[in-house]
């Protein structure tokens, strides 16, 4: 059984800094969730109440009902698109572009800011991941203009990050009624029963085998061979 991991952020987008670079995973002013009420199943969590498959996940998670109209209206920078970000998540596919994340044999491409400083030795061994991966082209990118990364921030290759979990908003049974209450958001992973009550905005990833790697160095490698 997984451990809960360690979370390598306190939000769960990358947002940019200039409309004309939109990455992926970000929602749009069009793209607003179905009000669908949930109900609260006793002993087994929530659910739609007009539930179809593709309402949940391969693990039985529950994810929001959201509209896909990328484009229309204006980036919410601050917005995950929850099934675009699950997409890219499952297939480890660049958040910004949707095309192959940078893969060498030392793992696929993660930018963390870098907390070394507060987190300690061993950060960040066991992050549970809700940022998708890149590919070099938008690392570069991202590395530029993304606020969550201003700073300082450490490129890592990551040799399993291995599907944990989920975050999302969490719910349990209302004393009015057959509808579920919200009770908060939180990280929880596929093997806790919790997990049941969780309607789900990002899947996450535990990044193992992680090795810091320098962003410019194979930046440069790339240039001089494209």
């Amino acid at each position: 059984m997984a451990r809960t991991p360690i979370r390598s952020d306190g939000q769960s987008h990358v947002p940019m800094a200039r409309p004309d670079v939109v990455p992926y995973i970000a929602a749009w002013q069009s793209e607003e969730r179905t009000g669908t009420p949930l109900l609260a199943l006793p002993g087994r969590g929530i659910a739609f109440p007009d539930e179809v498959p593709g309402d949940r996940d391969a693990h039985g998670v529950l994810w929001p009902r959201t509209g896909i109209s990328p484009g229309r209206g204006r980036p919410v920078y601050n917005r995950v698109h929850a099934r675009r970000q699950r997409r890219v998540m499952e297939r480890l596919l660049c958040q910004v572009c949707a095309g192959p994340a940078s893969r060498t044999a030392e793992g696929w491409l993660w930018l963390l800011h870098d907390d070394r400083a507060v987190e300690g030795r061993g950060w960040p061994e066991s992050v549970g991941a809700t940022h998708p991966p890149l590919c070099l082209p938008c690392a570069e990118i991202a590395g530029r203009m993304c606020p969550h990364l201003s700073g300082s921030f450490i490129a890592i290759r990551v040799a399993d990050p291995r599907p944990w979990g989920v975050y999302g908003a969490c719910y349990g049974p209302s004393p009015t009624g057959p509808y579920a209450q919200v009770r908060g958001a939180a990280m929880v992973g596929y093997h806790d029963p919790s997990a049941a009550w969780v309607l789900a905005s990002q899947m996450v990833r535990l990044l193992r085998g992680c090795t810091v790697v320098p962003l410019e160095r194979e930046l440069a490698a790339a240039r001089s061979v494209a």
